[in-house]
């Protein structure tokens, strides 16, 4: 049960502050957003405030922001088509209902000749005295059929009216606060843990390892290997791994005293790998500084972008295989391991499903992100947009694919962990 409410709550709000940014940007475009959503399927909660509906919905698999003109959602009134008109006190159409035959209070009716409800905003019709007449139509309109209302979208509100660049960054939000989510996660860690200073100070000296046979003990601190300085966990670690069989010259400190001895790594062979062991474990010291923190947030967020593109370019090149992707069983099951660990794991681990998260999405690849982005791109080349409908066929291909790839990842899923 605890796995799954961290899994709920790590997924939903790598998700949220995805959808986030879209939405954010898109507002900030002036681009009408109908529907900001968490999940897919059924809507499990339904909130409309303003012109925007928040939604909830049943499968936790992603989410959505819906723009005006992105999904062929301009209502188009055929000539013939009968509606009913409510006008305010300016004589504007504030509210046009289709399928509605009987007559209701301060409704007119109109059998359609010509509407523009994007550019010029008019309605031009027959009314029932069989005079062609003309309304202008309200910016905030609403087009009610069958029960549901629907605002208009003036073409200035919707998605494909604005700029490349406009569209360019209301899109690649997304990522983005992938990453500014990634970045708060590591600050809290490092305000709340504190951050971690890396000095080469030995944690334990384990029993029949070199160390403790040369006199080694817990606290001291490395300062010179051959002599050479030792600045971090890190030189050291280097230095000893490279060095198996080897007799090496340490000085170390302790408690204010300088001490010299020679210590021979012992040769490890793990995974066709050799290198050297002293027979000493680490814990990095830590320092709770606010400053320091706002560093390790950006520095562990730039080594994570770092390595998570070096294991998709060995994904490209064949040194990982289509089988150790995980999907959302994989993530699930990792995600109850990470748990055992403690919160600051776990909050370790969601920064990097955020990054991996925002790094995946801005892949070139159709219906993701960063396929559109691609197709921005080629229109500021071209100097002007790729036909909508050739774009919508490879946005679909590319859905298709994904689909197909995310049952193949889970079914191995599945039978890595149930069988």
């Amino acid at each position: 049960m605890e796995t799954t409410i961290a899994f709920i709550l790590i997924f939903g709000s790598l998700v949220f502050f995805h959808e986030l940014g879209h939405f954010i940007f898109a507002k900030r475009a002036g681009i009408m957003v109908r529907e900001f959503a968490i999940g897919f399927g059924p809507k499990i909660v339904a909130i409309t405030k303003g012109e925007t509906l928040y939604t909830l919905r049943l499968l936790p698999l992603g989410g959505y922001v819906r723009m005006a003109g992105e999904d062929m959602d301009s209502v188009e009134l055929q000539p013939g088509f009968r509606v009913g008109l409510v006008l305010n006190a300016k004589e504007e159409v504030v509210k046009i209902v289709l399928n509605q035959n009987k007559q209701q209070q301060d409704m007119l009716f109109l059998e359609t000749e010509r509407a523009d409800l994007e550019k010029g905003l008019w309605i031009e019709g027959y009314d029932e005295e069989e005079r062609l007449v003309r309304y202008n139509v309200s910016r905030k309109a609403v087009v009610t059929e069958n029960g549901k209302d629907t605002l208009i979208a003036p073409h200035d509100r919707q998605f494909g009216s604005k700029s490349i660049g406009n569209r360019f960054i209301t899109i690649f939000a997304g990522p983005l606060f992938n990453f500014i989510l990634a970045f708060f996660i590591f600050l809290m860690i490092g305000l709340l843990q504190g951050v971690p200073t890396y000095e080469p100070i030995i944690s334990d000296v384990q029993e029949g390892g070199p160390a403790l046979e040369a006199g080694m003990q817990d606290g001291d601190l490395v300062t010179k290997i051959d002599g050479q300085s030792i600045n971090s966990w890190q030189d050291l670690a280097s230095k000893v791994q490279e060095s198996a069989g080897e007799a090496l010259s340490f000085e170390y400190v302790r408690d204010g005293e300088v001490i010299n001895s020679t210590i021979t790594p012992k040769t490890v062979e793990q995974e066709g790998k050799t290198f050297g062991q002293i027979g000493v474990l680490y814990e990095s010291p830590v320092e709770k500084n606010p400053l320091k923190a706002v560093a390790f947030g950006a520095e562990q967020t730039v080594t994570w972008i770092v390595k998570i593109f070096e294991l998709l370019g060995m994904l490209v090149t064949g040194q990982f295989t289509i089988d150790a992707l995980s999907g959302p069983v994989g993530i699930y099951k990792a995600t109850e391991q990470v748990a055992q660990y403690g919160v600051f794991n776990l909050m370790n681990w969601a920064a990097i499903l955020s990054i991996n998260l925002g790094i995946m999405n801005l892949l070139p690849l159709p219906a993701l992100d960063g396929g559109r982005l691609l197709f921005f791109l080629i229109e500021a080349v071209r100097g002007k947009p790729v036909d909508r409908q050739k774009e919508g066929m490879v946005h679909f291909v590319g859905i298709m694919l994904l689909m197909v790839l995310m049952v193949v990842v889970t079914w191995n899923d599945i039978q890595r962990f149930f069988f």
